[in-house]
This record gives C-alpha cells, structure tokens and sequence, in this order.
C-alpha cells in the first residue's frame, strides 16, 4: 500500500513538472521522463533478483532501443525531422533595439534589449512600468523598435496594457504605425534569420516555413500588421 501511495505521488509530480514547461519542452520532457522511469524499473528489478526478467527485456527490446535511444536522449521524437525539423523551430527579428525571438510550437515571443537604458535585460524579467518606459524610448529612437515592442505587448498582455500606454487610445496614430512600410530591405541573412531557416533552403521550405510563420503572428489571429509585413518581405527577398 506505501508503495502505490509512493507512485501516485511521483506520478502527480511528474505531471506538474510536465506542465510547467514550455509548451515547445513539454514533449521531450515526457520522453526523457519515460526514459527515467525505464531505467528505475531496470534497477528495481535487479535489485528484486528478477534480473533474468531484466535480460529477457533488454534482449527482445534491443532492436527497437538502438533505434529509438539517441532520439530520446536529444529530447525528440524518433522521425520527427532531426536537425532539421530544429533548424526551423524559432524565427528571429531583430530592430536597432531590440532582438525579438518567435517559438514556432508555441507561438510564444521572447526578446532581449539590445540598446539603451535597459541594455542586456531579458523582456520577460521587466516590469510593468518598465515596458512602458522602454516603449517611449523605442518611439523616441527608433519607430521599428516600438512596433516590434508593440507586437510582443500584444502577445503577451492583449490590449491591457494600452492602459497604461501615456500615447492612449490614439487608435489613428496606432494604426499608422501599424501600417508604415518597414525600416530598410532585407538582407538574405535577415530574412533566414525571421522564417527560421538555414542558407541554401529550397523553395518549398521557404514557402512552408513562410506559412508556418504566418500562422502565428498573422493579425487575424492576435499578431501584428508590422511583423506579418516583415515575414513577408522575408519571403519576398528569399524567392528573388
């Protein structure tokens, strides 16, 4: 009976430890947690004296474990692409401040402060106030910074943050932003860099991780108009 209340214990663990990754871990998270617990049966039964059973397990699992291990212990799935499904898993779009990262599972973004008061910050370790403070500095300095600031605020928090935005519901100066043409063409650097693509990609997997991509940050699902134009300059510049 200690033993079965033991296992419902670490099974309830385990499944909070799962949910509380990314949701782009959680899948190798369930793999190396399968693999942990494969390894803890093994010593169990040899410490029980059921090695024989062991031996027995090992021998008919063999040929499916020398196929599968290497990928679990990578934390992916055995088929699922290698390097390079990896490869294409986060697009990356950088402005004079500001360097903006965008998970292709999850559809999460991250980003780093590249210039200014706040240099070197993390976007996920700010405060409130402070966004709004790094906003005003981006308008100041640089209009593609507060546009790809003004995306990630809106992927984040929704429109509450507008709130506290001192520039207000100023909906046409928004807009205006919102639709301005970009800062500058495109290099074939930039524009891997923002489809999460390595040089020498085919048409098709510029065309696939295009839509990919779109998928995430399009307006229609919560993205934004500047981004949306910048991945699609990306594909623009890839397929000339």
């Amino acid at each position: 009976m200690p033993l079965i209340f033991l296992v419902v214990i670490l099974a309830i663990v385990a499944g909070v430890w799962v949910r509380s990754q990314p949701p782009s871990q959680r899948k190798p998270a369930i793999l190396k947690l399968a693999l942990i617990v494969g390894v803890l049966i093994a010593v169990l039964l040899a410490v029980t004296g059921r090695l024989q059973v062991l031996i027995a397990m090992l021998v008919f699992l063999f040929p499916l474990l020398r196929r599968m291990l290497p990928s679990l212990l990578a934390g992916r799935m055995p088929g699922s692409g290698g390097d390079e499904a990896e490869s294409g898993n986060q697009s990356h779009v950088s402005s004079d401040i500001l360097d903006m990262t965008l998970d292709h599972d999850s559809g999460d973004m991250s980003g780093e402060i590249l210039k200014g008061p706040m240099a070197g910050r993390a976007l996920a370790g700010l405060e409130e106030g402070e966004f709004i403070e790094l906003l005003q500095y981006c308008r100041e300095h640089d209009e593609d910074s507060a546009r790809l600031l003004e995306t990630y605020l809106n992927k984040r928090f929704g429109d509450s943050w507008r709130t506290d935005d001192p520039a207000g519901d100023d909906s046409e100066g928004s807009g205006e932003r919102e639709n301005a043409s970009s800062g500058g063409p495109l290099t074939d650097s930039e524009a891997l860099d923002i489809l999460g693509l390595e040089a020498g990609a085919s048409r098709d997997e510029i065309i696939q991780a295009h839509r990919r991509v779109m998928q995430k940050i399009h307006p229609d699902r919560g993205g934004s108009n500047y981004l949306a134009a910048r991945v699609n300059e990306a594909k623009e510049q890839l397929l000339s």
